[in-house]
């Protein structure tokens, strides 16, 4: 156990740091964490939208606002990738651009439809601006991204002090904008290549595989490993939004359509419904409430520190200030309760003893189990919570008492030190 710790410590860890830390990696987990503020902007609206449900003489409706919110998803993300992505790369004199051509030739991988003179009329399928949109999007911004890096390598008219900075800069950007907008516009609109439905399709078995139980506890316990190694789940954004935009969406359709929401593995599910992230990743909340009636001083000093940031499903100072990340008592647990959490909320929701989230909902700071009946509207939301909490509890308990006798032997030790000197 010894040189496993050893080697995900001195050699995995750096490894995956050093690769997360690739421009292109980076810039589209930056690119997804920008996105949030467009996501909880509706999800903002949906809240509102349960109190319209319930009063609606009331409360106006304001699903309109989703429209241009929550449902220009994809357009966003196709702004904010190629944007992101170039400022990784050290070009931010390039990124503005780079960025509004990424929405262009994501208008052109949409596949438009022109009247018969091509002048008056242009029509697009609404819903591949939204979620639906996303890896089309994604698609769109890392192609603009790739040719706006080719033609920034080469410097043209870099080093020329007979033109004014800014027409140096214009002639710069027109190339990687011409060839991006020429070269999508020739495959879709010229040679009729579905680009949009290609993408889809590529991605199709990930977002299937995704919504499988291996799958669920795959990316559960990915986030959570990778968390014990120093590593923000933060950066699983670039693969994770797009799956859970595309999966909530769709249950919010199938909802609207009078049928029932199928789709489990939902940002919603993960974060919002508190009982995977339990007082925050890795559900350390009950590992809290055992440090506050710990014998060791120092352990029950630190649970009074930590204990508010964890009802808000905040783990980050339980997390680095214990610590769990890199501490081999601490990760296994962790480890054992994003797969089990993953594996009890798939069975609950699948046996219908809990209802499936078909509202989109994604701050995972409200304290559960407030934000587990608020996303599934299910009051059996609450029973679940406790169950977990205890669940999770009886996993934490013997590595917590291992811990807790280090602690005891340590302040034992300070004490007989301070005796003798």
């Amino acid at each position: 156990m010894k040189k496993f710790i050893d080697w995900l410590t001195n050699s995995f860890a750096p490894s995956a740091q050093k690769f997360f830390a690739r421009p292109y990696i980076a810039g589209v987990s930056s690119a997804m964490v920008k996105v949030l503020p467009f996501i909880l902007t509706g999800s903002l609206i949906y809240i509102y939208q349960i109190f319209v449900g319930f009063f609606p003489s009331v409360f106006p409706d304001l699903t309109i606002l989703l429209k241009f919110s929550f449902r220009m998803l994809g357009l966003i993300t196709a702004f904010l990738v190629p944007q992101q992505t170039m400022e990784k790369l050290g070009y931010k004199n390039y990124a503005i651009n780079a960025g509004i051509t990424g929405v262009l030739v994501f208008l052109v991988f949409m596949n438009p439809q022109f009247d018969e003179s091509g002048l008056s009329t242009i029509t697009y399928a609404y819903a591949r601006f939204g979620p639906t949109g996303m890896f089309g999007a994604l698609s769109a911004g890392l192609f603009t991204t790739v040719i706006f890096h080719f033609w920034a390598k080469l410097r043209i008219l870099e080093n020329n002090t007979s033109l004014p900075d800014f027409i140096s800069d214009w002639f710069r950007n027109i190339l990687p904008i011409l060839t991006s907008v020429a070269i999508s516009t020739v495959l879709v609109l010229v040679l009729n290549i579905d680009i949009f439905n290609i993408v889809n399709d590529f991605f199709k078995p990930i977002s299937n595989f995704a919504q499988t139980l291996p799958g669920f506890m795959l990316l559960s316990f990915l986030q959570a490993g990778f968390f014990t190694l120093g590593v923000s789940p933060w950066v699983w954004g670039a693969i994770r939004t797009p799956i859970f935009a595309t999966a909530i969406a769709a249950n919010i359709a199938a909802v609207a359509a009078g049928q029932s929401p199928e789709f489990i593995v939902t940002y919603e599910v993960m974060f919002t419904l508190g009982l995977l992230t339990l007082g925050g990743q890795g559900s350390p909340l009950p590992l809290v409430l055992m440090m506050l009636k710990s014998k060791s001083k120092k352990l029950r000093q630190f649970g009074k520190v930590v204990l508010g940031p964890a009802i808000f499903n905040i783990s980050e100072p339980i997390m680095y200030g214990l610590p769990v990340v890199f501490n081999p008592i601490m990760m296994i647990p962790m480890w054992i309760n994003s797969l089990l959490g993953a594996v009890l909320i798939w069975v609950t929701m699948k046996a219908n003893l809990l209802a499936i989230p078909s509202i989109s909902l994604q701050t995972g700071s409200i304290p559960a189990p407030i934000s587990s009946f608020l996303i599934t509207q299910d009051w059996r939301s609450v029973i679940w919570w406790f169950v977990f909490l205890l669940v999770y509890g009886l996993v934490w308990y013997p590595f917590f008492k291992v811990l807790e006798k280090q602690k005891l032997e340590e302040e034992i030790a300070e004490i007989e030190a301070n005796q003798l000197s």
